[in-house]
């Protein structure tokens, strides 16, 4: 089996498709019915399926454009700087210093309400966890007991940190923190969210598909099948 074929659409795990299809469902402000996307065959049909749900009036302006100057003026409020000095390119290390950065990101969400995640654990902790994981179902070999425990364990304090404790950024700039709030938040990123781009729906759904499932472009054609 080649590399390309390994990395198929078809060969994703559903639940890993149903968790993609639920970020759409929240970025497009949309919901699926429980049977609506059975006889769905390719990528393709399935965005004609969102852009059809998907209601406003067309508009042919650039959604990640919007959420720049949004997430701009959102900052620029929350850090109580000139908007003016933000560009795409600005560092968000730079912008959110390590001993407030949580507080002030959680600001800038509240002030675009919108959810996103760009903070994360230190890459040695994501490490630890996931070797204390391994060890525990190794040891279901042993102690069923003590597998059961070290897989609670590890997984709740993992579950923590992130929530709680993170402080790494895992978005570099402002500019691609802007396109991930305009994929994930689609409607929310416009500056009339009565106003939709059609021609960018299939777009927005096609980032979020290659993000979270590990996809290339060439994998994810209209053609592209999920059996």
């Amino acid at each position: 089996m080649t590399d390309l074929e390994t990395c198929n659409l078809s060969n994703v795990d559903p639940e890993d498709i149903s968790d993609v299809l639920k970020k759409v469902e929240k970025s497009f402000e949309i919901k699926f019915g429980e049977t609506e996307l059975k006889d769905v065959k390719t990528f393709g049909e399935l965005c004609d399926i969102i852009a059809n749900k998907v209601q406003g009036e067309n508009s042919n302006d650039c959604t990640t454009q919007q959420a720049f100057y949004k997430l701009r003026e959102a900052i620029a409020y929350t850090l109580l700087i000139d908007k003016n000095s933000i560009t795409p390119d600005t560092d968000l290390q730079m912008l959110f210093p390590r001993q407030y950065r949580r507080r002030k990101v959680k600001e800038v969400k509240n002030r675009l309400d919108a959810q996103f995640d760009i903070l994360e654990i230190k890459e040695w902790l994501k490490w630890t966890y996931f070797v204390g994981v391994i060890i525990s179902l190794l040891i279901f070999f042993f102690k069923w007991q003590y597998a059961l425990s070290g897989l609670a364990f590890f997984s709740f304090s993992g579950w923590t940190a992130s929530k709680f404790f993170a402080t790494e950024i895992a978005t570099q700039t402002v500019g691609q923190l802007a396109e991930k709030i305009s994929k994930e938040n689609y409607l929310k990123a416009r500056r009339n969210r009565a106003t939709i781009n059609r021609i960018e729906i299939a777009k927005k759904v096609k980032e979020l598909f290659k993000t979270d499932l590990c996809l290339e472009d060439k994998v994810l054609t209209r053609e592209a099948t999920f059996v």
